[in-house]
């Protein structure tokens, strides 16, 4: 059985290094330093060919840049959100964001993982049945 790469892109470095110092998963992170254009989404395509790839960007109006490119040309890869109380990834509780990658499917050290007040899925079920309740 072939395992699938996963590939988590982030707007910056010090994205990187907070998804790093979560993580116990061996996952490609790419950084697009908050950029996005044809030639980088040209090569970055190339790159996560036949991988998963999440978008994990910051709340702002580059990091929607960046969800929107994805979402138009790689419409297969998946989006992490973050709190926007949070509005940067950098910024985010280690044990939030463990939590929030958990969710995901990715293996987070042990350390971060936190029941209570940073359980993500937890909202995340509540926004899908209120969101469906008006679909």
């Amino acid at each position: 059985m072939a395992m699938i790469k996963k590939i988590i892109i982030v707007e910056g470095i010090s994205d990187k290094k907070r998804v790093e110092e979560v993580l116990n998963d061996h996952v490609h992170i790419i950084c697009t330093h908050g950029t996005m254009g044809v030639e980088k989404m040209d090569e970055l395509l190339e790159e996560i060919y036949g991988s998963q790839v999440y978008v994990l960007v910051d709340q702002d109006k580059e990091g929607k840049k960046i969800r929107k490119w994805f979402k138009k040309y790689a419409s297969e890869s998946q989006h992490i959100y973050i709190d926007s109380t949070f509005s940067e990834v950098a910024r985010c509780p280690r044990q939030y964001l463990a939590n929030v990658l958990n969710y995901h499917g990715f293996i987070v050290k042990n350390d971060f993982v936190l029941k209570g007040k940073y359980r993500y899925h937890e909202t995340h079920r509540n926004i899908e049945r209120y969101i469906q309740a008006f679909w």
